[in-house]
């Protein structure tokens, strides 16, 4: 993508903690069927955002910290902790410089965010915190854009809006992550995915499209509110609906060090 495309989380936390679907249920079945996410395991989320796949594993009863870069996130993470009943150490910092201490976790996680990252150094990092026998999970859950759908319909304004985002037309699938953990030294590489509907209200929808970097975490408040109304005017014209059902993908890879 583009180096001029710096996006901030941070500044769109409350749309990203309010109207961001968090990982399905479903995706803890199956990692914990390849021995991620048990009860009483320690797990380091990194690039945690507002907690969504860190409170998977915390609803499952393993111990969780969550890092990020960005406080605001942690703020609505916070709150969604609370709303679930559950408690998660978090704390500002980077997946290449987490700042914890070597061999301290049984499972390292990083939930639709390792693009943002300095892959070499992640990789690094994730293998220094791992105890013996320890796992790294890298999941995704993303939109699908379909001929004729809304979400190519909302990709197509996000573009025009803001040139500078490259994201879109993208397939839930990510090989090169199999590559960067491969070339950081992790073995027993396995991928999984699974598709599924998401239900939306409009105005959820067009919330969740401002919490995206090319959105709410990029553009000038001016233009935010612009392509909402114009997204709006979309859906009215063209997907009409009180509920929309939108294809979804979660993709998941689990590796261990291997040494």
């Amino acid at each position: 993508m583009p180096q001029s495309f710096d996006p901030d989380f941070g500044l769109t936390a409350d749309d990203y903690g309010r109207h961001r679907a968090g990982f399905p249920p479903e995706l803890l079945i199956r990692l914990t069927a390849r021995g991620v996410g048990l009860p009483g395991q320690t797990v380091l989320d990194v690039g945690t955002g507002t907690g969504s796949l860190a409170r998977l594993f915390a609803q499952a009863g393993a111990d969780v910290t969550g890092i990020d870069p960005a406080e605001p996130l942690l703020g609505q993470a916070r709150e969604l902790d609370r709303a679930a009943g559950v408690k998660i150490d978090y704390r500002t910092g980077t997946a290449e410089d987490t700042g914890m201490p070597d061999r301290s976790f049984d499972v390292v996680s990083a939930g639709q965010c390792w693009h943002w990252f300095d892959a070499p150094k992640a990789g690094i990092e994730i293998r220094r915190l791992l105890r013996p026998g320890g796992r790294v999970v890298i999941a995704h859950f993303d939109w699908l854009p379909l001929p004729g759908n809304l979400i190519t319909a909302t990709e197509e304004l996000i573009t025009r809006y803001n040139p500078a985002w490259s994201m879109g037309g993208g397939t839930g699938l990510y090989p090169r992550w199999l590559t960067d953990l491969a070339t950081a030294g992790f073995t027993g590489i396995e991928t999984f995915s699974f598709d599924l509907d998401v239900p939306y209200t409009p105005q959820a929808w067009i919330g969740r499209i401002r919490a995206s970097a090319g959105v709410g975490a990029s553009l000038p408040d001016e233009a935010v509110n612009r392509f909402s109304d114009e997204l709006s005017r979309v859906i009215a014209d063209r997907f009409p609906g009180d509920v929309l059902h939108l294809p979804h993908r979660t993709w998941a890879v689990v590796a261990q060090p291997n040494d």
